[in-house]
């Protein structure tokens, strides 16, 4: 056996299989260095970093924050989802190398520690990755109302710049904002949740916004788990909307869900000029208002499903004036009565018919699609309560710094999983264009940032030993990265 190899046991299915643990540099998490090229090409940290306010004290800074930001996306869109998973990650080669300010082989100099090998302290080298109680320190520095502005903007920037790139420098001609309220189930007593009747669980309540056509996640707020739907929904949409029209397009347009069409919502969007579809729930009276409709047309049903559009206008109590209603009515394969809903837009009917209407609105699943994403692969993981630490590395910590606003610190931990997502949202799409194949983000995940590697140093030089089915892949998507270089026009 080489020196520091561990020969830790045989299968008893084949005693000619032997497991041995060595201290070499291998990964299972090669993917790094594709999100921070990706990252570099973007120029999204280096864009936050210039307006983010870092409190600590310069002397007594080991990671600096470009380096804590990449650490913190890297490890997310890799499918890492608690700060504690950076110690167990500290001697990753590829991570060190992805997520480290130095140059050559330098984020390497010090040896991993493995097999209980005693590892010789170099102050001026940071000790691997970023620690749990460093990243935990980040967010808690994030969580300034300050500093969750700039994420937020952040995210539009990342989103704007990806689409520019790809759009020879332009924004689009038009683009469509989803925005929707998104239910992140809590175990515990997080500050700020509460049981929520509609979903049966106890909740944030959170409102996010994507842009339709192209997947990116453009904004967040945390709420409170009890409140209602369109609660701040209007300061939420029209900053968004204004930035959308800044990075993204030059004219942008509104969907929404039931639970979002309360009159000062849709007179915010009215008096904007900003074009909307929503679905407005039954009613007692908009269900006498379809009940003359509602009736089958003579003769047997066509093979295909058929729909019906009724133009109506529609008043509310709550509501200031009427509004174009648009009563959609579905015959639906094996139920015996027809299905209906009712659409609202101030769209006129010269300037989008009924038809084209509700196809823009069932392209909503494509929306709710990037959620699932979201919510599904990177599955946000919150902090459960305001507590100091009060032990680290088995004993009492030296010093004891506040927990901060936990509520806040949860915000921060979602926009930095939306940062991820962005970023590996970007990839994505660049391996999509490059080989012409659509692929999910949790397949894109698996087969091309999960990987396994092998950091070998020579003359000087890191280099990274991929399986060969990875390597084919990698060498569609490294050309296609390039694409996505910073566009600051």
């Amino acid at each position: 056996m080489g020196e520091g190899t561990q020969r830790l046991f045989s299968p008893t299915f084949n005693g000619s299989i032997w497991v041995e643990g060595r201290p070499e540099r291998l990964t299972g998490d090669a993917g790094g260095m594709l999100l921070r090229e990706t990252m570099e090409q973007l120029g999204i940290v280096s864009w936050l970093v210039e307006r983010l306010d870092d409190p600590r004290k310069p002397e007594l800074i080991t990671h600096p924050l470009e380096e804590l930001l990449r650490t913190s996306v890297a490890l997310l869109g890799q499918g890492w989802r608690d700060h504690d998973d950076a110690d167990f990650l500290r001697d990753d080669a590829v991570l060190r190398l992805s997520v480290s300010n130095r140059r050559g082989i330098a984020p390497l100099a010090m040896r991993p520690r493995a097999l209980g090998e005693e590892l010789a302290h170099n102050p001026e080298v940071p000790d691997g990755l970023a620690s749990q109680p460093t990243l935990s320190r980040l967010t808690r520095a994030l969580s300034s109302e300050k500093n969750r502005a700039v994420l937020r903007e952040g995210l539009m920037v990342c989103a704007g710049r990806r689409i520019r790139a790809m759009n020879g420098g332009k924004r689009l001609p038009h683009l469509t904002l989803d925005v929707d309220s998104l239910p992140i189930e809590v175990h515990g007593s997080q500050p700020g949740s509460a049981y929520n009747g509609h979903y049966h669980a106890r909740v944030y309540h959170p409102i996010i916004a994507n842009a339709a056509e192209t997947g990116d996640a453009l904004d967040l707020h945390l709420r409170e788990g009890s409140v209602h739907t369109a609660e701040g929904a209007l300061d939420f949409i029209l900053p968004l909307l204004n930035r959308a029209e800044e990075e993204l397009c030059e004219v942008a347009s509104l969907r929404i869900d039931a639970g979002f069409p309360a009159d000062d919502v849709l007179d915010g969007l009215e008096a904007r000029g900003t074009k909307y579809v929503a679905r407005i729930r039954n009613n007692p009276v908009l269900d006498r208002m379809a009940e003359p409709d509602l009736r089958r047309p003579v003769g047997r049903r066509p093979k295909e499903p058929r729909a019906f559009f009724y133009e109506r206008t529609y008043r509310a109590e709550s509501w200031s004036k009427e509004r174009r209603v648009v009563l959609v009515v579905l015959e639906r394969e094996d139920d015996l009565f027809l299905h209906h809903f009712w659409l609202i837009t101030d769209w006129t009917q010269e300037e989008m018919s009924a038809e084209a209407l509700l196809d823009l609105y069932r392209d909503r699943g494509t929306a709710e699609g990037h959620y699932g994403e979201l919510m599904s692969v990177l599955d946000p993981a919150l902090s459960s309560s305001p507590r100091p630490k009060s032990l680290y590395d088995g004993e009492e910590p030296v010093h004891r710094y506040p927990s901060g606003d936990s509520f806040d610190i949860n915000e921060v931990r979602l926009l930095l999983n939306l940062l991820a997502y962005n970023v590996v949202h970007a990839a994505r799409v660049a391996f999509e264009q490059a080989t012409g194949e659509g692929v999910g983000l949790r397949r894109f995940r698996e087969r091309l940032l999960r990987v396994a590697g092998r950091v070998l140093v020579h003359s000087n030089r890191a280099i990274l030993v991929l399986a060969a089915a990875t390597a084919v892949l990698w060498a569609q998507l490294w050309p296609a990265l390039s694409t996505l270089r910073a566009w600051s026009g």
